[in-house]
């Protein structure tokens, strides 16, 4: 699954008719890839609509819960209930633990956009687990996976069924038989073959709770002593909520909403809020594009703090042989398959915003079809979601 250098290789994505009822097609391979030396996927996958995904309740109370706690802790620290220092702390763990998202367990272990010292290695697995996204292993499976299967049924979070789903529905429900199937297939032997990593997907929950839990709070009632409770509100509730749902915009919003100037055949987009408070991960159509390239996205695009992190780590030796696409191939690229939008190699007389003719709200849906039974479950599990998740609204913490 490791990507080769540039120079010899180009892992390029699928090109998935999302619209599309059959549960299977093949696809031609794809000439300029293969020039590229890319690993090309023959067979591509669908979404079927009429396929309903079994609500897990147990989840859907733990993150209402959750949701609940963390919206107390965001209004605790904005509305200055806390020591300033604290919800200056938080916000401070939010940006470290979202790099070992970004930079880590994303472009570092997920896409091998480049390589790192063992020290560097380690950091950046010890910042990931800030964030509470499961184990570092499962997270790269599940990404690798998305990308291989995106926005199909094999994919862990489709966003062919919608924002919700993709959002959080995906968590609050049984996988669907196909991400079962092809997850299975996932090479992980370079994850595997780091005693670390294992070692931390065996021991998650407890290797958890001391780093995203104690560690983090603990500074703020020890420094300057900070109520221990508003201490966890704040450092643990409020900043771990912010950080999930900003990781979510990624695989949701920034499948829906934006441009698509590199290959307009793809469902991720360009889009500039979510690379704000994903640290660079926004420019989704440009990475669904060039996975492999450490930037995410063109030279000197805004809002992409993660890329200026890893050119200040090579710049001191700590990472090094960074892959990115050279500006030829993007452009050719961009020619080929891109919608017009492009500043530089588009044209704008024959760019226009497609209309979406076939959508259920946030759900796409096949042509014909008005509503899509597969997913009205997890609206309703998401709307009890967002009503019990603006109640401490109406009763404000003293």
């Amino acid at each position: 699954m490791t990507p080769d250098p540039i120079e010899s290789k180009e892992k390029v994505r699928k090109t998935t008719d999302i619209r599309s009822t059959e549960t299977s097609k093949l696809q031609k391979p794809d000439q300029d890839a293969i020039l590229n030396g890319a690993t090309q996927i023959v067979e591509t996958l669908s979404t079927d609509f009429t396929f309903r995904h079994k609500i897990v309740w147990r989840n859907v109370i733990a993150y209402v819960i959750f949701h609940i706690l963390g919206f107390v802790g965001i209004y605790i620290g904005l509305t200055f209930r806390a020591n300033p220092l604290t919800t200056i702390f938080a916000v401070g763990v939010y940006v470290i633990g979202a790099l070992g998202v970004t930079v880590g367990a994303h472009r570092y272990f997920t896409h091998k956009a480049y390589k790192a010292t063992t020290a560097t290695r380690r950091v950046l697995m010890l910042l990931f687990i800030l964030n509470g996204q499961n184990s570092l292993w499962e997270w790269v499976r599940d990404h690798r996976q998305h990308h291989k299967y995106s926005d199909t049924d094999a994919d862990p979070h489709n966003a062919s069924r919608g924002f919700i789903f993709s959002h959080i529905g995906w968590l609050l429900s049984r996988k669907h038989p196909l991400v079962i199937k092809y997850g299975k297939d996932i090479d992980m032997s370079d994850l595997e073959a780091d005693s670390w990593i294992m070692f931390q997907k065996k021991n998650f929950l407890l290797i958890y709770a001391f780093i995203s839990v104690f560690l983090p709070c603990i500074f703020p009632i020890l420094l300057w002593n900070e109520h221990p409770i508003v201490s966890l509100f704040v450092i643990y509730f409020g900043r771990t909520a912010a950080s999930l749902n900003a990781t979510w915009l990624i695989n949701s919003l920034a499948h829906i909403s934006g441009m698509r100037p590199y290959d307009k055949n793809l469902l991720p987009a360009q889009n500039q809020f979510v690379s704000f408070f994903g640290l660079g991960e926004g420019w989704h159509n440009y990475h669904h594009t060039f996975p492999w390239d450490y930037r995410t996205a063109e030279l000197n695009t805004p809002f992409n703090f993660s890329t200026t992190v890893i050119d200040f780590c090579a710049k001191r030796g700590w990472i090094y042989d960074l892959k990115f696409c050279k500006e030829e191939s993007m452009k050719r690229r961009i020619e080929r398959t891109g919608d017009n939008s492009h500043p530089k190699y588009g044209n704008p007389e024959e760019f226009k915003v497609e209309e979406e003719t076939h959508m259920c709200g946030f759900h796409h849906l096949p042509p014909g079809e008005t509503y899509c039974e597969g997913c009205y479950t997890l609206e309703y599990a998401a709307a009890y979601g967002v009503v019990s998740f603006f109640l401490p609204l109406l009763t404000p913490p003293p």
